[in-house]
């Protein structure tokens, strides 16, 4: 079995998962009698978009003096939103009155995530992240997706690696909130990046594919895949309200529907695939179903809307608690079963 970690976008609302990542984790440490485990040992892919990208990157982060050790912890990935929350989704009152009026791109300075990722991440390079995965994000000038694949940094070298701190920054460059990301692979080969999530806000099935397309004759039943969502927005938008806005400012609504849109056609399809196979059980996907309680905009970063987001990702582990304990018995056991889990191995023959 071949065991997927998936994290949607959502902006501030990677706050969910985050704190669902922090539980689970001190679930295997418990469960293992090991203060030192990791939830990322007991996974052989990660994939991530936008805020998920940037938390399987924090995950898989290499120490500074034993790169083949985890520098950060889950609670180290969470930390990023609960510490720097605010300081990332923070515009002063000119730039948001420039931007009412469509005289700005973009609500948000892109230099203080982009300082934040620099401190996350200094020079490390995508080729040196822990384990296999991939990130998305959307070229707009060739008009294709772009997967930031960790084995193709390793397989071809400075061609196709690129600074983690780069990754991030494209596969979080959301339209309307943060300006194109313009990076350069380590080939100097230029890339005008936006966030993944303009067709995958739900990572799951770009992950299978990648895994079923790397063995040629890999079983879907084969693999399981854990996919954590920030929440669907269900904010209806109002027809006349729509035809008077400047295009502008409809931008993050536009966001906002698509990403949505793009999350449940992803969870529908693996739902179906998964079933057709009588697998149902090999696909769980957990996000909150209800976002009434916050601000559900993913630039909601307000001291008093982080608390909420708080409040409902402790709400969702409460609700998920037995199923959480069957997912860490599960991958416990079947971790033990493994001699070598990575996905890559074959490449090696």
């Amino acid at each position: 079995m071949k065991r997927i970690l998936s994290i949607d976008g959502g902006g501030i609302r990677g706050i969910i998962p985050g704190m669902f990542l922090v539980a689970l984790e001190g679930k295997i440490k418990q469960a293992t009698n090991n203060s030192e485990a990791h939830l990322t040992d007991y996974f052989d892919f990660f994939a991530g978009t936008s805020t998920g990208g940037i938390l399987l990157s924090i995950l898989l982060c290499p120490d500074d003096n034993e790169p083949s050790k985890q520098k950060y912890t889950a609670k180290d990935a969470l930390d990023i939103y609960l510490d720097h929350g605010t300081e990332i989704f923070s515009a002063s009152t000119w730039r948001r009155f420039l931007s009412k009026f469509g005289l700005l791109s973009e609500l948000y300075d892109e230099t203080i995530l982009e300082n934040l990722l620099n401190n996350y991440f200094g020079n490390k390079k995508l080729s040196q992240l822990l384990k296999p995965c991939i990130i998305t994000a959307y070229n707009i000038e060739l008009r294709k997706n772009h997967l930031f694949r960790q084995q193709k940094a390793i397989s071809h070298g400075d061609l196709r690696d690129f600074y983690i701190r780069d990754v991030c920054r494209a596969t979080s460059a959301a339209p309307t909130y943060f300006s194109v990301a313009e990076i350069f692979s380590l080939a100097d080969i230029r890339y005008p990046l936006v966030d993944g999530g303009v067709f995958a806000h739900n990572p799951s099935l770009s992950a299978l594919l990648e895994v079923i397309k790397s063995y040629n004759t890999y079983k879907i039943n084969d693999i399981w895949i854990l996919s954590l969502g920030t929440g669907l927005s269900k904010m209806s938008y109002n027809y006349e309200d729509f035809k008077k806005k400047r295009a502008i400012s409809i931008g993050p609504a536009l966001v906002d529907i698509m990403s949505s849109s793009s999350a449940e056609s992803t969870d529908y399809y693996l739902k179906q695939l998964f079933r057709s196979v009588n697998k149902s059980g090999n696909y769980i996907r957990i996000e909150p179903s209800n976002l009434s309680s916050i601000h559900p905009s993913m630039d909601s970063a307000s001291p008093s809307n982080i608390q909420k987001l708080v409040s409902l990702g402790d709400k969702l582990i409460s609700e998920h608690e037995e199923l959480m304990n069957q997912i860490v018995a599960e991958i416990i056991q079947d971790n033990k079963n493994k001699s070598d889990r990575s996905v890559w191995n074959f490449l090696k023959n």
